[in-house]
């Protein structure tokens, strides 16, 4: 591309309603930059994360400075790049790809966008016990972030409970004195009980997966729940959560934060994080051109 001119997109499945184009263009205009961000929906395609690489790979040809990657193909996607930065090595997770000569780097902002959103949205929340239900390529991020903000002890708990475990075995080696265990869907009601919050970190109460992923009941209103999901912001989770007396995190920080770190990383240029953050609340509100 030409100096100044900027084309990026993003990979995943049911992506239509992401915020990510709007987020990218809306703070590339306020720079004074051409930015072109397009969406590579491996739904309208037709096809599926087994040819994540493909697009990857065509993406680099045509001249693409980079790529965000979303659900399912965080972790399939790792072994069509040619480096990982250390972070997204550790985690076995990419959301941000980045396009320099001719080799295709992979990154991880979901880290450092869920974090700086926690610490925002979640002030002094104790964070001594855990519970973070999704162990795949969002749950790898989360994880790794609440560890890094001082969680003591992190119950994974996954429906592909040998992937929870693999997860915690990973989280481990990074953080040897904290404590990561793993279970599975019949572990979650006593983890809950006892724990001093929640991680949502599964696809479960997107517009394209709707739902909830456990029975309301089992939340308690002396916890805190930390939602991913961002569109719908207010997933139905989220509601129950609240009626109960609950303190929640929507998915809105975690979606600016971390597009915001993507956009560093693809322009080398400074974001506006605050500007970020109001383009969310301004765009949530935009009707699902589908409803």
């Amino acid at each position: 591309m030409t100096a100044g001119a900027y084309l990026v997109g993003l990979i995943g499945a049911g992506i239509t309603t992401s915020l990510s184009p709007a987020l990218h263009e809306r703070e590339a205009d306020r720079q004074g930059l051409r930015y072109l961000y397009r969406l590579l929906d491996l739904d309208a395609l037709g096809t599926g994360p087994e040819r994540v690489g493909d697009l990857v790979h065509a993406a680099r040809d045509l001249g693409y400075d980079g790529l965000n990657i979303t659900h399912p193909c965080k972790q399939t996607v790792i072994p069509y790049l040619d480096a990982l930065d250390p972070q997204a090595e550790s985690l076995g997770a990419v959301n941000t790809i980045v396009f320099r000569h001719g080799r295709a780097i992979g990154h991880n902002t979901d880290v450092t966008g869920f974090g700086a959103a926690f610490s925002r949205g979640l002030p002094g929340a104790s964070t001594s016990h855990v519970v973070q239900l999704g162990a795949g390529g969002a749950g790898a991020a989360v994880g790794h972030a609440m560890l890094a903000l001082g969680c003591r002890r992190l119950t994974l708990i996954d429906t592909d409970e040998p992937r929870a475990r693999s997860l915690a075995a990973s989280l481990k080696a990074g953080f040897p004195a904290k404590r990561v265990v793993a279970g599975g869907p019949s572990d979650l009601a006593g983890e809950l009980a006892r724990c001093d919050g929640l991680v949502h970190a599964t696809p479960t109460g997107m517009s394209t997966h709707p739902g909830i992923p456990f029975a309301p009941e089992l939340l308690r209103p002396r916890m805190w729940l930390a939602e991913v999901v961002y569109r719908p912001l207010e997933t139905r989770l989220l509601a129950e959560a609240r009626a109960l007396g609950c303190t929640t995190l929507d998915g809105s920080g975690m979606v600016a934060l971390q597009a915001a770190d993507a956009f560093r990383f693809f322009t080398r240029r400074e974001p506006d994080v605050e500007r970020m953050l109001a383009d969310v609340a301004d765009l949530v509100n935009v009707p699902d051109p589908r409803s």
